[in-house]
């Protein structure tokens, strides 16, 4: 990219790679981190739910380190710290990984509260017609705790979707890093970060629309 040029001739050819950040390494790395933490916060959430001590401990220990501790210290523990322990993850499987443990740490306790919030006699009247735990948590308890869950997950996930932005710290080419590269031959940091800053709203608007769908088509599973 062309170090002189208008402002306007910037933000038009950084469109682009800019764009390709946000393509290939931003939101890939926000769906799959939050997909994976989903199913782990469902698992550290049922086991905060489990009347076996040292499940309800292992989990409320996790949850505590978690939430006590920087995410961008996370993320520097497994990319730098791990190494000097003999074992090196590459940039994008680490940010996977950091990611992947912080949603799984807040999302275990939005699912858990979610799920205390439907009613007990759920839980009883699935009892009555001979549902077992499981099936009643899949068919009966979580389709109701999955409206309660939605806007609160939305928000870790527009959290996450920002939080991204850290993995440049560990040399992963996302939408951030794209604008540094672009940014350091011209020195325009203000341009250049103002349109990243443009893409991340703009899908954050898109992701805010989507709750408000999923929210409607959720509430023909809640109890009246």
């Amino acid at each position: 990219m062309p170090v002189s040029g208008t402002t306007w001739q910037l933000i038009r050819d950084s469109l682009g790679p800019l764009l390709d950040g946000m393509l290939r390494g931003t939101l890939p790395l926000t769906v799959i981190s939050f997909l994976l933490g989903l199913a782990l916060a469902l698992i550290l959430a049922l086991m905060r739910l489990s009347r076996v001590r040292l499940a309800t401990g292992v989990a409320r220990a996790y949850v505590s380190v978690v939430r006590g501790t920087p995410l961008l210290l996370q993320l520097f523990i497994i990319f730098y710290g791990l190494p000097s322990l003999g074992l090196t993850i590459p940039p994008f499987p680490s940010a996977v990984i950091a990611f992947t443990l912080n949603v799984g740490g807040y999302a275990s306790e939005v699912i858990r509260a979610s799920i205390l919030a439907v009613p007990r006699g759920q839980w009883e009247a699935a009892a009555t017609v001979g549902m077992d735990y499981v099936t009643t948590l899949r068919r009966v308890v979580l389709p109701q705790a999955s409206r309660v869950a939605v806007p609160p997950l939305s928000n870790t996930l527009i959290s996450l979707l920002k939080d991204t932005s850290l993995a440049s710290t560990i040399l992963v080419t996302e939408l951030l890093r794209k604008a540094q590269e672009i940014a350091a031959p011209t020195f325009r940091f203000f341009t250049l970060y103002s349109v990243a800053a443009a893409y991340y709203w703009v899908v954050c608007v898109l992701l805010s629309f989507s709750q408000g769908r999923l929210e409607r088509r959720l509430n023909r599973y809640v109890a009246t």
